[in-house]
Parts: structure tokens; C-alpha cells; sequence
């Protein structure tokens, strides 16, 4: 199995526009970073992990022709708005592409896109629409999604919750706030864990700071840890030198095996 990381970024990306500081100018290329998604792969299966307004370029940019199925964490706008971008795929394949997501998610998804998901609406002939087939998992259950079993694991993100998963040896947690007792003994021995972490110093309402996306990184023991939906206010080549060996920035276009 393979995790990569399409995007790394906030809902703001990197750079920021109109922003000059240090990191939003730099010259290292790990510190451009788009909004959140990622692809995991098994064989010739390829789960994408949320659709935000970057999709299309992060596509391009990974070469990722195929995907088999999406899983959405939640249905905030840098989460879902390039959710038109599957279109490509159900267009090229003749056929729904499947999609998971709570049902919480789902319902949002439902009210926002309506021209995807009501079924009485067709597009004019000559034209498409991203045909996708929304699936509700059931909280308390592994879903199987093109085949690969998720353990869907609920983390508090402000008044909602996020949806992270457990694949295998993957744990793979964006836009939490902390780790429920229930969510980390689920994450217990894997082997790669993924975690969100927005900036070193004061705490923020609904997301992991530096240090407590660390201090949950230790009490889970992977042997590695990648930090994602990172700031402005980090610099890659800061984090390499501030973190632990075993704890390291993800950044944009990064392939891990599993």
C-alpha cells in the first residue's frame, strides 16, 4: 500500500494570496502547498481522500489517471468544492464512481450539489455531470471501500466531526482538534499515522497545534508520523529541524509505502 499526499495546505493554501512572508516567497518547494487531499493505493485501486477546489491540478500534477472510489472527512468547502473534478472519471468510465462519507457528510453534500445527487436532474444532452454514487457508512463499522477495508474513526472538529480512517497499517486523521480514547486505541500499531497540525504556540478552537499533534503522535507510537494541513507560519525546512526523527512535515506530491 501506498499514501500520497496531494495536498498539504489549509483552507487558505500556500502561498496565501497576498502574502509575502517568509514562507508564502519561499523558494522550497514543499512549502507550496494546496488544500487537502490525498490518494491511497493498493495495486491498481486508488481511494481519493476529499475533492477540494485544487483537484484537477493535484490530478495533473501526481499523474493519477484512475480513481476508484472517495472518501470524504467532513464537508467543509476546502474538503469538497473541486468535487466536479470526478467528473472526468465517471465521464471516461461509462459508470457512477462510488463515494463514502458519513451521513452527516452526505447530507451536506446532497444540499450543495443537488445537480450531482438529485436524481431527477439530467444535464442537458451533449453535456455530463460528475455521476456519483454516495454512500452513508455506518460509524460503528469498517466500510469497504473498491475493496480495501476502512475503520471509519470520528475525531471533534469545532461543532462537527471529522472522519478519518484506519486502512491497514494507514491512520490517517486531518482537522482534529484531539484523539478520542476509542480513536487512538483503534490507531494502536500502525505503522504510518497522519496527522494535522497547524502552527507551533497557542492552541486553535478546532484543529492540532504543533505540540499536540506531537504529543498524540507519541502516545499512538508509529514509528512514523507525517504532519499535514500545515499553515503559512511553518517553513518545511524548520519542521525537519524542530521535530522528532520519527515525526516529519508531509508535503505536496510526498509518496510513503506502507
Amino acid at each position: 500500500m501506498r499514501l500520497t499526499f496531494l495536498g498539504t495546505g489549509t483552507s487558505f493554501g500556500i502561498p496565501v494570496v497576498g502574502c509575502s512572508c517568509e514562507v508564502c516567497t519561499s523558494t522550497d518547494p514543499r512549502d507550496r502547498r494546496s488544500r487537502h487531499a490525498a490518494v491511497v493505493q493498493e495495486g491498481d485501486v486508488a481511494v481519493l481522500i476529499d475533492t477540494p477546489p485544487d483537484l484537477r491540478t493535484q490530478l495533473l500534477q501526481a499523474g493519477l489517471a484512475r480513481v476508484d472510489a472517495v472518501w470524504f472527512t467532513h464537508d467543509h468547502a476546502d474538503h469538497t468544492h473541486g468535487i466536479d473534478d470526478l467528473r472526468v472519471f465517471s465521464a471516461r468510465l461509462k459508470q457512477h464512481l462510488p463515494a463514502y462519507a458519513s451521513p452527516d457528510t452526505a447530507g451536506a453534500l446532497r444540499r450543495k450539489f443537488s445537480y450531482i445527487f438529485d436524481a431527477s436532474y439530467r444535464p442537458p444532452e451533449g453535456t455530463t455531470k460528475p455521476e456519483i454514487q454516495l454512500h452513508e457508512f455506518d460509524p460503528g463499522s469498517p466500510v469497504s471501500v473498491a475493496g480495501l477495508e476502512f475503520i471509519p474513526l470520528p475525531v471533534p472538529h469545532g461543532d462537527m466531526t471529522a472522519w478519518g480512517f484506519r486502512c491497514g497499517g494507514l491512520g490517517y486523521i486531518t482537522d482534529a482538534k484531539l484523539l478520542p480514547p476509542e480513536v487512538e486505541a483503534a490507531l494502536e500499531g500502525v505503522s504510518v499515522l497522519v496527522l494535522n497540525a497547524l502552527w507551533f504556540g497557542r492552541p486553535h478552537p478546532t484543529h492540532f497545534n504543533v505540540e499536540e499533534a506531537v504529543a498524540a503522535a507519541n502516545r499512538i507510537g508509529a514509528p512514523r508520523t507525517y504532519l499535514t494541513h500545515l499553515t503559512h507560519r511553518l517553513r518545511h525546512g524548520d519542521l525537519i529541524e524542530r521535530l522528532p526523527q520519527h515525526i516529519r512535515p508531509a508535503y505536496d506530491g510526498l509518496t510513503v509505502q506502507i
